[in-house]
């Protein structure tokens, strides 16, 4: 079978190509992919090529298929798992598969599996390490976004607290803690403000900051702070660049105690740096943005670690269970990870996506795999739609739900985009 797919070759050269799959093997599956959202991890590896630690030395000779936060259809199986799994079945990655005891990950390392591509070879060692999920919802773009949001549930759920005494790790955010995130209204950091307001060990006060107005007005839009007081969260938007001494006024918004989990979203040496400095007491700063850069630093008060028991510690993905937990969050409707989307596209707008994803606004790209068509935001829908009826159907859709993605408006997508 052919498959279209954009396949990684070394340091920002990634291709769109249309190439034959091997036949599959007894321990593989075929599947079509529907949909894949863009992870700025893809723009690492991208950039990095080889040199990424979980991309192959020999890129340049046997590409991978990129992108790891992909759903779609299974078409065929392969004998050895044909009692779990069986054509038309829906399903997503977990690509994390780290306890296996390699980096090695779909999206990634391997030559036949990523979510930027039509068709796919899922390898046993996915099914091996219970890395396919099983999906029964009805959008497919949930079951892409459960992987960003197994993330930030593993990020939740590998913070710890040590009280002094016992000296035994309490596993998770305090529950009726104090929680700040840092450079916390780009895509992930909205998905964490979701599952912090309806996780079962909420904080009691959440305080979300950024550099930009119209950021924070739209997180404040779409997490408003009088419905998070109405589920028991005090909800506070700081905007540091306004204020002249951010770490003194994040302090006084806790009266001074500190904060218990301090997340952040944006591997800037200043906030870095910020958030170590407001941490309280047993407080647990999370550093969840992944840098570039090998040689990121900034400087740490280890008189607080010594005296306050402050603690640091990064989180890179979650597992299989952090995104069971994210699927049952979205089914129960306690989360929607559909606030972190603005802009849809094709499998033809990847690459460029993909190389400048820093330099384009906004939260999460989402792909539709077997479509063509660029990346558009959705506000951008309304003056497409002036001359392309496409995108004037498009836009109704979105307009009328406020901007948010919806299984609507991906089924008028799938229905009606041209095929790629």
């Amino acid at each position: 079978m052919k498959t279209k797919a954009v396949r990684l070759y070394g340091k920002r050269d990634l291709r769109l190509e249309e190439f034959e799959l091997p036949e599959m093997k007894d321990d593989e599956i075929l599947a079509r992919v529907i949909s894949d959202s863009i992870c700025m991890s893809s723009h690492k590896a991208a950039l990095q090529g080889a040199d990424h630690k979980r991309v192959p030395d020999d890129v340049a000779i046997n590409p991978t298929m990129i992108g790891h936060e992909f759903a779609g259809v299974i078409m065929d199986v392969g004998e050895k798992w044909k009692h779990k799994f069986k054509p038309g079945q829906k399903f997503s990655i977990q690509p994390a598969m780290a306890h296996t005891g390699t980096l090695n990950a779909p999206g990634y390392s391997y030559r036949y599996i990523g979510g930027d591509a039509t068709h796919i070879i899922i390898p046993g060692i996915v099914m091996e390490a219970d890395c396919l999920l099983n999906y029964d919802g009805e959008a497919f773009f949930p079951a892409s976004l459960s992987e960003p949001m197994s993330c930030i549930v593993g990020a939740f759920n590998a913070s710890y607290h040590v009280p002094p005494g016992p000296y035994r790790h309490e596993m998770g955010i305090r529950k009726g803690g104090k929680m700040a995130i840092l450079a916390g209204v780009g895509p992930m950091g909205l998905g964490a403000i979701d599952l912090a307001l309806h996780h079962e060990r909420k904080p009691s006060l959440l305080v979300v900051t950024d550099i930009d107005d119209s950021r924070l007005a739209r997180a404040a839009c779409l997490f408003p702070p009088e419905k998070a007081a109405d589920d028991g969260v005090r909800l506070v938007y700081v905007n540091t660049a306004k204020i002249p001494e951010p770490v003194k006024s994040l302090r006084e918004i806790t009266d001074g105690t500190g904060y218990d989990d301090v997340f952040v979203f944006a591997p800037v040496k200043q906030v870095v740096e910020q958030a170590d400095a407001i941490l309280g007491f047993d407080g647990c700063f999370n550093f969840f943005a992944g840098p570039t850069n090998t040689e990121f630093r900034a400087e740490i008060n280890f008189y607080n670690i010594h005296y306050s028991f402050t603690h640091i510690m990064g989180t890179s993905g979650g597992n299989t269970d952090d995104m069971r937990e994210s699927l049952r969050l979205m089914a129960e409707g306690r989360i929607n990870p559909a606030v972190m989307i603005t802009h849809v596209g094709g499998l033809d707008a990847v690459v460029d996506t993909t190389l400048n994803l820093p330099q384009i606004p906004g939260g999460k790209k989402l792909i539709y795999t077997n479509i063509s068509m660029p990346l558009v935001s959705l506000y951008g829908m309304k003056e497409k739609g002036r001359n392309d009826p496409f995108y004037a159907g498009l836009h109704e859709i979105v307009a009328k739900n406020d901007y948010i993605w919806s299984l609507e408006a991906e089924k008028y997508l799938l229905d009606n985009g041209k095929p790629i």
